[in-house]
Parts: C-alpha cells; structure tokens; sequence
C-alpha cells in the first residue's frame, strides 16, 4: 500500500468525474441510487444501466483503504 490513502474532501459525495461523467444520461439516476444507499447505511445499490452492484463511497471510506481498483465512487484521492 505504501502511502497512507487519504479521502478527498467532496470523496462521499461527488465521485470522480472520469469514473461518472456529468451529463451522461444516467449520471442523475445513479447520483440518486448513490445517495439513498448513504442514507440508509448500505455498502451497495444497483446501477441501472449495467445492473452490477456498486459499492457506495461511505463503504469504501470506511474500508480505509483504496484498493486501486478503478470504483466508481472512490472516496481517495489517488487515480
């Protein structure tokens, strides 16, 4: 792991604009699901597009650590 990962300041709350571009058709939607999985304390919610599961910011800050896996609402400031 090397450095210590640390969380951006918007990290929760806007993910990455190269992992979710703004003005994508599904961007609202997702921003949406993201948003309600927060609120009720859940690690995922399905995205409509794809219908995979993805993993929501709260979790993966909570995991503590980046796992450079390239996820959607990486809460880390690393790429």
């Amino acid at each position: 792991m090397g450095a210590v990962d640390r969380i951006r300041p918007e990290g929760i709350t806007v993910p990455l604009a190269s992992r979710l571009p703004v003005g994508t058709e599904f961007h609202a939607e997702v921003m949406k699901r993201h948003e309600v999985a927060v609120r009720d304390r859940r690690p995922t919610y399905r995205d409509p597009v794809s219908g995979y599961t993805v993993f929501t910011a709260r979790f993966l800050a909570d995991r503590g650590y980046c796992c450079r896996s390239g996820c959607r609402h990486c809460p880390y400031e690393s790429e």
